[in-house]
């Protein structure tokens, strides 16, 4: 029988509920969800494009829901505006804004304009409406900005990573979209279990992860299990996802060392089923291909990714 309910009541009730939703992880999960059970994949243009209306047709031509920002850091209000309206009007989704330089770097002036770079593309990133701004943590190496070191991964680089990134998110202040870090074999975060850690000691609401599920096959005995890590990622870090890249990997078998290859998805041995359906549980996370040569090489993987999802049956 329907009863109605006094203010004391209905303010209690709706106490009770806000803290069950606050501490409850599953409904906080819920809000993260995809229920159509759809990917937005996109990747890099190799049509230029000299306005708004441009972009989204060369995006539409190569059924792309999913695009990277398509301006930088030099664009000023009125342009960006102008695509990120124009993003919204044709429904598609600015995956990210990627840095790309080296904010450890041991050379100071080189660590000081990285970190300026950062600061300008979570800010445009923001502006844009981006799903992130994403770098990586960078590198103690001089002469490789983003290769491997003996102190890359100490207490002491941790601490400098932790602290560059809370200023680069305390500098802008964003409500619109997350800084996050990309994973690599050789920096932090390289596990899930480091983006954990990552995410603890930074402690801002908008650090987040971009998650780049190759950059994390590191060993033969990971290669062979790589669906696993990649069930370890979505189980630990499903709701602080902010973007994905499509790569593959591929194990030689002609030499003697593990010598591990990235290569277009579809021809090496990443469980991209796994990957895609543990993506589709989540709501408007886009995948990135990358690092391919020509739009042919793009098609092909399109395809691929395509095909998989079709298997599966999960709409890319």
């Amino acid at each position: 029988m329907y009863r109605s309910l006094s203010r004391r009541q209905f303010t209690k009730m709706t106490a009770v509920t806000a803290i069950f939703v606050t501490f409850n992880p599953a409904a906080i999960l819920k809000n993260h969800r995809n229920e159509s059970n759809t990917i937005r994949l996109g990747g890099p243009l190799f049509t230029k494009y000299n306005n708004p209306g441009e972009w989204v047709n060369a995006l539409t031509v190569l059924d792309y829901k999913a695009a990277y920002c398509p301006v930088d850091i030099t664009a000023g209000e009125d342009e960006i505006r102008a695509y990120r309206n124009a993003a919204a009007k044709a429904g598609i989704l600015i995956s990210e804004v990627g840095v790309w330089n080296n904010p450890i770097s041991p050379d100071e002036t080189e660590r000081t304009s990285a970190i300026d770079k950062c600061i300008k593309s979570l800010h445009l990133a923001d502006e844009i409406g981006a799903n992130c701004c994403v770098n990586i943590s960078g590198s103690r190496n001089r002469d490789q900005w983003a290769g491997p070191h003996k102190n890359n991964l100490t207490d002491e680089t941790f601490e400098m990573v932790v602290e560059i990134t809370r200023n680069i998110i305390d500098a802008v202040h964003p409500t619109n979209t997350w800084f996050t870090l990309e994973a690599m074999p050789w920096a932090f975060p390289y596990s899930p279990d480091s983006y954990l850690r990552l995410i603890k000691a930074i402690d801002r609401q908008r650090f987040a992860v971009h998650l780049d599920p190759v950059n994390m096959v590191v060993s033969p005995e990971i290669y062979f299990n790589n669906g696993d890590m990649i069930k370890e990622c979505f189980r630990k870090l499903g709701p602080h996802i902010k973007s994905c890249h499509a790569k593959d990997i591929f194990l030689r078998e002609d030499i003697y060392t593990p010598h591990l290859d990235e290569v277009r998805p579809g021809l090496g041995a990443l469980r991209y089923d796994i990957f895609l359906k543990e993506l589709s549980k989540l709501k408007d996370i886009p995948l990135m291909m990358e690092h391919l040569n020509t739009q042919e090489e793009y098609d092909l993987a399109a395809e691929y990714i395509r095909e998989v999802g079709r298997k599966n049956s999960i709409t890319v």
